[in-house]
């Protein structure tokens, strides 16, 4: 009975552990959606969250009325939509982050993108043990481009980041495999030992 109980504890504590390493999906503007006016600007929306490696954000909006372009930062300042690295249309778009450093998102309507529909997201990079020995994985804050649609690239390099203090309340995120790694050594050893605690 006893090797029964620890067995669901060891469960929950595994689910639990491996549910703070998965990929995060965001909802770009919250209720709001991807829209023209929304109650809060992208880019300040987008510097409220973290965005790491595999996450993904979801766009909402009414297919056949407007899109998402992902652009350059050139493209993104300029509202050009003629040249996207990726067009998104299907009214409830969905895209990953393959990769850490800055992604740039417009409308595919120029008139809405000069009207503030657009959106920049910094997605953190990936740290290794051997880059830092054994410190925290700490996120740094986003930069936030200025909600002045008008604002120009160099706003972004010109806003020093003030640095999160330690005990900011940010959640600390573990790499899936560590925790996976961590929690099956438990699990043998418990197993190997036949459950004697």
């Amino acid at each position: 009975m006893g090797s029964k109980r620890c067995m669901s504890v060891l469960v929950v504590v595994f689910m639990a552990l491996v549910s703070y390493s998965q990929a995060h999906k965001f909802f770009v503007g919250g209720k709001d959606g991807w829209i023209v006016n929304p109650s809060e600007n992208f880019n300040h929306w987008a510097g409220r969250h973290r965005f790491q490696v595999n996450d993904t954000l979801c766009f909402k909006y009414k297919k056949g009325s407007n899109s998402v372009l992902v652009v350059t930062k050139e493209d993104y300042y300029s509202c050009n939509n003629n040249n996207p690295i990726q067009y998104l249309t299907d009214g409830d778009s969905v895209f990953r982050f393959e990769r850490s450093g800055p992604f740039f998102f417009i409308s595919g309507n120029a008139d809405d993108c000069q009207n503030g529909q657009k959106l920049i997201v910094v997605v953190l990079a990936l740290r290794h043990k051997s880059d830092h020995g054994d410190a925290p994985l700490v996120p740094s804050p986003s930069p936030v481009a200025s909600p002045n649609s008008d604002s120009n690239p160099s706003d972004l390099n010109n806003k020093p980041t003030p640095p999160l203090k330690e005990n900011s309340g940010s959640l600390l995120r573990f790499k899936g495999s560590d925790v996976g790694l961590v929690c099956l050594g438990i699990v043998t050893s418990m197993i190997f030992s036949n459950f004697r605690v």
